[in-house]
């Protein structure tokens, strides 16, 4: 479902104003540096699900999702006043798994690239390398072929 020119537009400004009422006008100490990765809003403009993230581990992540759900109605109450619409969308506060899971795999990539310069580097010289050896045998095989 394709959404409209007016619900992307209302989305973006939404977050930038979430963004903004967060760093300067939420004295919740509970609320750390949250950052507000992406808003999505439903059509009839009635939701707006903020999608965000932070540094730190799981008691902080729980303590500051605890934060934003005391402070959505206070953050409600000034997009109300800030957003040129009808009726403010409710605030939802969700946690953003997708960049965690981003993390998480370049994490795994850089631990692989440090596994394979190690083995490369205990690696004898002179020694064939492990793709260069199962290559070997099938070149062998194709000149018998011949």
């Amino acid at each position: 479902m394709a959404l409209t020119h007016r619900v992307e537009r209302v989305a973006e400004q939404v977050r930038e104003e979430v963004s903004l009422i967060l760093a300067t006008e939420v004295s919740d100490p509970g609320v750390g540096l949250v950052t507000v990765t992406r808003v999505k809003v439903t059509p009839d403009l009635s939701l707006a699900r903020v999608y965000w993230t932070l540094l730190g581990g799981p008691a902080e992540k729980k303590k500051t999702a605890q934060a934003l759900q005391r402070a959505a109605k206070f953050i409600r109450h000034l997009l109300a006043e800030r957003l040129a619409l009808r009726r403010a969308p409710e605030v939802v506060f969700q946690y953003d798994e997708g960049l965690a899971a981003h993390a998480r795999v370049e994490e795994i990539l850089h631990e692989l690239h440090e596994q394979e310069a190690a083995r490369v580097q205990a690696a004898p010289e002179g020694a064939p390398s492990d793709a260069a050896a199962a290559a070997a045998p099938a070149a062998d095989d194709d000149t018998r072929r011949s």
